[in-house]
């Protein structure tokens, strides 16, 4: 253990990586609360996948595929919104269709791609150690906006994420909070692609605030420690890839899924006795 910390302040990828896990876990904290709260675990796998058509398309085009990624999973979360909130399309169909269009559309454009087709395992799988410092530098720039939005509209999403009726009847600006949401879900998903991939990012999100919600109802202590939990479990798993030599990604969903069980465990055994 004194060796890893000793290797993180020595080496520059490994420093990114450490720094990375306490800025993507405040991110996913936050959303992966808001996504839980509101059922939007399906509608944030649908983001999740859809955003891999963008990643071929930038490929393709010779761009950077994060930013390929970005617009892919804003328009598609619009999308979906949109189609559901018309009543044109059901919701969950709508997240199906853009899930596999997504898909294939990536496919189809890394295929096309001229010469040596790009190795996209850290995008499906996370590669922490991949993350540079601008990559960094995005993920504080979302946290500072995650947290004004959070100060600023703490009770407006309180009402969404349990009650939208009862949200529109306190004139909330419902509408509004529903798509800044939206839009802060998909950023929040393709700046946290490089730490588990597409594959595994549903569960970054979605397994640390079930942990806290086994030990608490509170929307606000859930965020927080939904926040403590995600950057501690991403932090651990980086230091059980650096002991094992396995991918960080997987690590990291074991090390959450194990303390789910060991959560809910302790939690059966406190209410039986």
């Amino acid at each position: 253990m004194i060796t890893f910390f000793q290797e993180i302040f020595q080496y520059g990828f490994l420093s990114n990586a450490a720094i990375a896990c306490v800025l993507s876990g405040l991110a996913c904290g936050i959303i992966g609360t808001y996504i839980v709260c509101r059922r939007l675990v399906f509608l944030s796998g649908g983001i999740t996948h859809s955003s891999f058509g963008g990643i071929g398309i930038a490929y393709y085009l010779g761009w950077n595929p994060v930013w390929g990624a970005l617009a892919f999973a804003v328009l598609s979360a619009m999308g979906i919104e949109g189609l559901s909130r018309r009543g044109r399309i059901r919701e969950d169909s709508a997240i199906g269709i853009l899930w596999s269009l997504g898909m294939a559309v990536g496919i189809v454009f890394v295929a096309m791609t001229p010469g040596y087709a790009p190795n996209l395992m850290s995008f499906l799988f996370g590669n922490i150690l991949t993350i540079s410092r601008a990559d960094l530098i995005a993920m504080l720039v979302l946290d500072v906006i995650l947290l004004g939005v959070m100060l600023l509209f703490y009770r407006p999403v309180l009402y969404i994420s349990f009650d939208r009726e009862y949200a529109e009847t306190q004139h909330s600006p419902v509408r509004f909070i529903s798509y800044l949401m939206l839009v802060l879900v998909a950023v929040t998903i393709v700046l946290s692609i490089r730490m588990v991939g597409i594959v595994l990012l549903i569960s970054l999100l979605t397994v640390p605030p079930v942990i806290v919600n086994s030990l608490t109802r509170s929307y606000k202590k859930i965020t927080v420690y939904s926040c403590l939990v995600t950057a501690l479990a991403a932090f651990t798993g980086l230091y059980v890839s650096y002991r094992t030599d396995i991918p960080s990604g997987a690590s990291t969903i074991i090390v959450l899924t194990f303390a789910l069980i060991l959560v809910k465990a302790g939690v059966y055994l406190f209410k039986k006795h």
